[in-house]
């Protein structure tokens, strides 16, 4: 199973090359709500713009994942130990990977660095 960064959302809902990797694992791809919210966030601010007549709301449906919704207990006891990033959205991201035992596919470097191949998907 692959928990999807939200870059990784992003490039796939766009239709970017970056995110065609992930298109031969259909039906193993999960999305966080914490994407979702960060997502979001980077439309209010103007760092990203959606397909048109796209919201964040509509990600949620799409039949190329699924969003998972973990023990929010279980999962913040496992950011507790993440101290190595200070961005909040990276630190619930890879506690959901790691609660669930997925990868995390990702293009941030530092990501890849830590979670090493056995623990992310290098897009």
């Amino acid at each position: 199973m692959i928990l999807l960064d939200t870059n990784a959302v992003v490039w796939l809902h766009r239709g970017h090359q970056r995110g065609r990797r992930l298109e031969a694992h259909a039906g193993q791809l999960y999305v966080s709500p914490v994407s979702l919210l960060e997502m979001q966030f980077l439309v209010e601010v103007g760092r990203i713009r959606l397909r048109a007549g796209s919201a964040v709301r509509d990600l949620a449906s799409d039949d190329r994942w699924v969003v998972d919704n973990p023990s929010s207990v279980d999962w913040f006891e496992y950011a507790l130990d993440v101290p190595w990033t200070r961005d909040p959205f990276d630190r619930l991201l890879v506690a959901h990977a790691t609660l669930r035992g997925w990868r995390l596919a990702t293009g941030d470097s530092d990501l890849l660095a830590r979670l090493g191949p056995g623990g992310s998907v290098e897009l």
